[in-house]
C-alpha cells in the first residue's frame, strides 16, 4: 500500500499549494491512500465544511486535526456526520467527532488515528494509553494504521514513535510547522518522522505574517496573527507498506518550494 501523508495546511496559500501540486503529488508516487492535516486549513484556525470537502473532491481520503479542531465554530455542525476528519482521540469521553477511522481509497483500506500530546500543550488524556488501546483494538482487523500525533516536544513524539513501533505502520508527527529531518524505520517496521512540516507560506513564521509575531516577541503584547499570503512551501511523507505485515518497507520525506520545486 502506497501512502501520501500532507502536513499542516495552513490557510488560503496552503490550499493553493495543495490544489496545485497534488496532481504532480499523485502522478509521481502513485498513492492509494492520501492524508492530511487540517487543523489550520480555515485561515489558520481550524477547518469548515466548504474546506474539507474542498480537500476530499482533490483527492485527500482522511483529515487529521489537532489543538485547533474546534476554533471554528461551524466544526460542531459536520463533525459528527463526516467519518473521513477525525480528531484527538485523546479528548475528554463525549467530545464531538471521533478519535480514529478507516479510509478507503483504489482498493485499499488504512486505519488512522488522531492523539494529541500534552506537553507544552493544553491539559488532555494521556495519549499513550488511549494510542496503544485503539491501535490494539484496530489491529484486529487491520493491519496497516496511521497515527497522526499533534505534539509539541520532539521527546514526546520520538517516544511515541518507539512507543508505537511495531503497533502502527506509521507515526508522524504535527503541529511545529517545521518538518524534521529524522524519518526513520524503526526496528520494528514503523515508518517515523518527528514532524511532517507544514503546507502554507514560506516568507512568514509558522504560515504565519511574521511582523505581528515579532511585533509579540519583542514587546509582549497582544498582536493577531494572520496567514501570510506569501509564495508557498509543501512539506509531508510518502510511505509504502508491506498489506500482509503492516511493516513500513519505504519512507521519504517530501519538500517542494513554490517556483523550485522538481517533480521527477
Amino acid at each position: 500500500m502506497k501512502v501520501l501523508f500532507i502536513g499542516d495546511i495552513v490557510g488560503n496559500t496552503g490550499r493553493k499549494a495543495l490544489r496545485e501540486m497534488l496532481p504532480s503529488l499523485k502522478s509521481k508516487y502513485q498513492p492509494h491512500i492520501i492524508i492530511a492535516n487540517g487543523e489550520n486549513a480555515a485561515a489558520g484556525r481550524g477547518i469548515t465544511a466548504a474546506i474539507a470537502n474542498e480537500f476530499f473532491n482533490w483527492g485527500v481520503h482522511g483529515i487529521t486535526m489537532g489543538n485547533h479542531t474546534w476554533d471554528n465554530k461551524d466544526i460542531f455542525e459536520f463533525i459528527d456526520d463526516e467519518p473521513r476528519i477525525i480528531r484527538p482521540a485523546n479528548f475528554p469521553p463525549g467530545t464531538p467527532g471521533r478519535g480514529y477511522t478507516v479510509v478507503k481509497g483504489n482498493g485499499k483500506q488504512l486505519a488512522i488515528v488522531n492523539l494529541q500530546g500534552r506537553t507544552f500543550l493544553p491539559a488532555i488524556d494521556d495519549p499513550f494509553r488511549v494510542g496503544e488501546e485503539i491501535v490494539e483494538e484496530l489491529r484486529r482487523e487491520h493491519k496497516c494504521i496511521l497515527v497522526d500525533f499533534h505534539a509539541e516536544a520532539t521527546s514526546e513524539k520520538i517516544a511515541m514513535g518507539y512507543f508505537m513501533d511495531g503497533l502502527a505502520s506509521i507515526v508522524v508527527g504535527t503541529h511545529t510547522h517545521v518538518q524534521s529531518n529524522d524519518d526513520v524505520i524503526l526496528p520494528g517496521g514503523t515508518a517515523y518522522l518527528t514532524d511532517a512540516g507544514m503546507v502554507g507560506s514560506r516568507e512568514g513564521i509558522l504560515g504565519m505574517e511574521k511582523d505581528a509575531i515579532i511585533y509579540k516577541f519583542t514587546t509582549q503584547l497582544p498582536s493577531r496573527f494572520v496567514v501570510d499570503e506569501g509564495k508557498w512551501q509543501l512539506h509531508g511523507l510518502f510511505a509504502e507498506l508491506d498489506e500482509g505485515t503492516g511493516r513500513a518497507t519505504r519512507l521519504e520525506k517530501i519538500r517542494l518550494r513554490e517556483d523550485e520545486w522538481v517533480m521527477s
